[in-house]
């Protein structure tokens, strides 16, 4: 063999060794990224969950409403102003909501690309 053979055998040996150590390490790190995030996407979920409205208020409202008309009569005429078909958010609620869900999309968008790495 030649000084040029020789030099493109030990060139592809020494690269395939190489190569093999960085897609080792990368999956690795996809792994750990994508449990991080699937993590951190639970908790946030869980989080959202418990900053939306009871809709348990309105149902009673509702309910009271429908025993104050059995127990007055049917020409009894209930005052219905103070449901609301929309709840009033303070903008503080407003935003800490959109964080949040910014937050967990972004946690999907990484825990996505994650995937898309270990499958290349």
């Amino acid at each position: 063999k030649d000084d040029n053979s020789r030099f493109w055998a030990t060139y592809k040996k020494v690269s395939n060794e190489y190569d093999d150590d960085f897609l080792g390490r990368a999956n690795d790190d996809m792994g750990i990224i994508l449990t991080f995030a699937g993590l951190f996407s639970a908790v946030n979920s869980t989080f959202i969950i418990g900053m939306q409205p009871n809709p348990g208020d309105t149902t009673n409202a509702l309910l009271l409403q429908l025993i104050r008309i059995n127990v007055n009569g049917p020409n009894s005429v209930p005052d219905i102003s103070n449901l609301s078909s929309s709840t009033p958010y303070p903008s503080s609620h407003v935003w800490m909501q959109t964080l949040a869900y910014a937050s967990l999309a972004f946690s999907v968008l990484a825990a996505f690309g994650a995937v898309l790495g270990k499958q290349w």
